[in-house]
């Protein structure tokens, strides 16, 4: 089965567009924006989902590669990642540009 750039690209992308699909994923990544890191703690304080919800959530967000997790003590604080993220959204940008419009 043949395949162009633009759908591989797209099919690299597909963990990000899943991940971000999800309005509490979305408030969870509005929330980081505004802090440096968070823990699970206070950003199950912050939003209408219970602490199991809200790690099942930030397992999809740290598989689709928009956070990471950093140690401190005993304590995982989350922090927004998204620079491999935006390079793989603006290459499958250039290449759908290329396959549709070129």
């Amino acid at each position: 089965m043949s395949s162009s750039p633009a759908l591989d690209a797209f099919r690299r992308c597909a963990p990000i567009f899943a991940a971000l699909g999800d309005p509490h994923r979305q408030a969870i990544v509005m929330l980081l924006a505004e802090h440096d890191a968070l823990n699970v703690t206070r950003i199950t304080e912050s939003l209408p989902l219970s602490r199991p919800a809200v790690s099942h959530h930030l397992k999809v967000l740290l598989q689709a590669g928009i956070l990471r997790r950093e140690r401190v003590s005993r304590e995982n604080y989350y922090v927004l990642q998204l620079d491999a993220a935006l390079v793989e959204l603006k290459q499958l940008v250039n290449l759908a540009e290329q396959d549709c419009l070129g």
